[in-house]
């Protein structure tokens, strides 16, 4: 970012902060806002995946994860029910949310009007129920049986991407034909299960970005509360530029409350060695070592994710780490890289220009004793999340060679 439009970002943000404290002062609103970070924190996420045995509910599950059918602690695929309970699959960077796969309906251990009793299903925050070619009275009695709990669900037709392929022989095949075809087959099997407003999303997941998994992503977010949508957008796959746009938007939306809590804590502690020198006064360095590297893992920026990325298109992990040309990756920010950071910026020195401190001292003073922490806090954090967009675009971009 130029200097004259970093500082006028990062006066539009003070001036958010500003507005907050008309209604509270500086140490409530840094300690209601400590509170809800810790809330998201601590927020779980259980996505249930149910229907009859055989129609990709287990590779739906590795899809939701980011993995891959054939990665370490990938969910097992294939047409042989096996489970006598639902298998848990926790995410393997963000351990607050997890994946269900439950049983087969229609087994004889798994009958339709008991199966939700014997899933536990309080414990989900919504079903997402998987049919393929053909939809079955258990799909039909499973619907009712989730209808009657009044739990949220969605309808997924799976390997829709098998279905063109097979399609595709005919002379006169219309691949968007073909789909409408297949979600309006779904749809009216659904309204006689008594959907009076049936969703159906068409899914192959081998292939996010090909069919509606994109608009499933977006109706769950529009239906969670403001936490779990934040938890979903951030542990979602990055599978796609707008994905990863939106990704970015939602760590925005948190960047002013991070730095305010950041120097909240400068301001309350005693320890002079996690202060960053008097010439780029900025915030707790332990603190935004930990949120950058929270910003890598959101978009897919360390060492785990690419390697199951590389297994799944069968390159080699050497080659996406080159395509991450500007941060390190997670496990390379230290407490050491942040000071690195803060001390290279000529952008810090932009932002304590007198001119500026002045406007926001009577408001951000009692933090750190002038207004400039915040700023700068600020504008490394903002930085930081665009160069992370940008070599994760720069990652997907190398994977589609």
């Amino acid at each position: 970012m130029g200097f004259a439009m970093s500082k006028v970002i990062v006066r539009a943000e003070l001036e958010k902060l500003k507005n907050a404290l008309k209604e509270n002062n500086l140490q409530d609103l840094s300690k209601q806002i400590n509170e809800e970070l810790k809330s998201l924190s601590s927020t779980t996420l259980d996505i249930a995946i149910t229907g009859v045995t055989g129609t990709g509910k287990s590779s739906l599950v590795n899809a939701l994860r980011g993995m891959g059918d054939f990665d370490n602690d990938s969910a097992k695929t294939g047409n042989t029910e096996t489970m006598k309970k639902p298998g848990k699959y926790i995410h393997p960077v963000f351990p607050n949310v997890t994946v269900w796969d439950l049983p087969g309906i229609g087994s004889s251990e798994f009958k339709a009007n008991e199966y939700l009793q014997k899933t536990d299903f309080a414990k989900y925050d919504f079903f997402i129920i998987v049919a393929s070619e053909r939809f079955t009275e258990n799909d039909v009695l499973l619907t009712k049986e989730i209808q009657e709990m009044k739990k949220k669900y969605y309808f997924v037709r799976s390997k829709v991407d098998q279905s063109i392929q097979a399609e595709e022989r005919n002379p006169d095949f219309h691949k968007e034909e073909s789909l409408e075809k297949i979600r309006q087959y779904c749809c009216e099997n659904l309204r006689k299960a008594g959907e009076s407003n049936p969703r159906v999303f068409l899914l192959s997941s081998w292939n996010l970005r090909g069919y509606d998994f994109p608009l499933l992503l977006n109706t769950l977010e529009n239906d969670l509360d403001s936490l779990k949508r934040q938890v979903i957008i951030e542990s979602m796959p990055a599978f796609s530029k707008e994905a990863l746009e939106k990704k970015k938007a939602a760590m925005e939306a948190l960047i002013w409350k991070l730095a305010l809590v950041s120097c909240a804590m400068i301001s309350q502690s005693q320890d002079s060695a996690l202060l960053v020198p008097e010439l780029h006064p900025c915030g707790d360095i332990s603190f935004l070592a930990a949120t950058m590297k929270k910003f890598c893992q959101v978009f897919g920026l360390d060492e785990e994710s690419l390697g199951r990325l590389a297994h799944r298109i069968h390159k080699p992990i050497d080659e996406l780490k080159s395509a991450v040309k500007i941060v390190p990756l997670a496990s390379q920010i230290t407490e050491e890289f942040v000071l690195h950071l803060a001390l290279k910026s000529d952008a810090c020195r932009v932002l304590m220009a007198v001119e500026f401190a002045l406007d926001f001292i009577p408001v951000l003073g009692s933090l750190v004793g002038n207004g400039t922490s915040f700023a700068t806090t600020f504008y490394m954090l903002k930085s930081f999340l665009s160069d992370v967009k940008e070599d994760a675009e720069n990652v997907l971009a190398k994977a589609a060679e």
